[in-house]
């Protein structure tokens, strides 16, 4: 009997790392529709992509609506990404020049923050960020 579970527990944690894998790269691919939404000056498609609080804090910041206010802000160009982490509900997506972190909604993967740099020990200075 023994020789029948540790098989299946195996495969079954083999299959979660592929799951893991997926979510990251649907994590990245959000990450990068905003940033090259935003490069090439697409406001809705960028708003599309923010969580619902982070596109709130962008519009109540400006004083405008986000397809507009999105276009303003300090987010670097897209470049390729470097790394990703998946923690249950919660991603970090690590592009050159900028680091984003993403939450799962119904629908999918919404950006909660951009525009990211590390300070040490202290939290991300990021451009954007849900309240």
């Amino acid at each position: 009997m023994l020789r029948r579970v540790i098989p299946a527990l195996l495969l079954a944690g083999l299959a979660g790392c592929g799951s893991v894998g997926e979510r990251g790269d649907a994590a990245a691919g959000v990450a990068l529709r905003l940033l090259t939404a935003v490069d090439g000056r697409d406001g809705a498609a960028a708003c599309a992509t923010l969580a619902p609080d982070t596109l709130e804090a962008v519009e109540s910041a400006a004083g405008q609506p986000c397809d507009q206010a999105i276009l303003d802000e300090d987010l670097p160009a897209p470049g390729p990404v470097t790394g990703t982490d998946v923690y249950g509900q919660w991603a970090q997506v690590r592009l050159t020049g900028d680091t984003l972190f993403l939450a799962v909604f119904p629908g999918g993967w919404r950006v909660v923050a951009a525009g990211c740099t590390p300070r040490g020990d202290k939290p991300y200075d990021c451009a954007i960020q849900g309240g």
